[in-house]
C-alpha cells in the first residue's frame, strides 16, 4: 500500500478552525480540539442572534410608533387595524422613520385615515 503523507492536509485544517477561533479566551484560541467545540457553539449563537436581531428591531419600531400615536391619542392597535383596512401598505421600519425623522407626513396619514379626534 502507498504511503499518505498528510502534514500539508492536516495543517491547513488546524489552521482553519484556529483562524476561526481568533480573539478567543484561553485554550479555546491555539488548541485545535478546543477551538473546535467553541467553533461549533459560537456558531449556534450566531444564528439564534440573527433571528433575535429581528425580533428586537421589530419591537423598537412598535414602541417608536406608538409613542408617535401616543402623542396624537391614538392606540397603535386601531392605527395598524386602520391601515390595513385601507390597504396603505407600509411596514413597521418606515412608519418608525417618518415618525422620528417626518412627522408630518406620518400626521397627513392619520388625516387620511381619518383618526384625528
Amino acid at each position: 500500500m502507498v504511503r499518505v503523507k498528510r502534514g500539508k492536509i492536516k495543517t491547513k485544517k488546524r489552521k482553519k478552525i484556529l483562524k476561526l477561533a481568533k480573539g478567543y479566551k484561553w485554550q479555546r484560541k491555539s488548541k485545535k480540539k478546543f477551538a473546535k467545540e467553541a467553533i461549533l457553539h459560537a456558531g449556534v449563537k450566531a444564528y439564534r442572534g440573527r433571528k433575535e436581531k429581528k425580533r428586537n428591531f421589530r419591537r423598537l419600531w412598535q414602541v417608536q410608533i406608538n409613542a408617535f400615536l401616543r402623542n396624537h391619542n391614538l392606540k397603535y392597535s386601531t392605527f395598524i387595524h386602520k391601515l390595513k383596512e385601507n390597504n396603505i401598505n407600509l411596514n413597521r421600519k418606515i412608519l418608525a422613520e417618518l415618525a422620528e425623522n417626518y412627522p408630518q407626513i406620518l400626521e397627513n396619514i392619520i388625516e387620511e385615515l381619518n383618526l384625528k379626534n
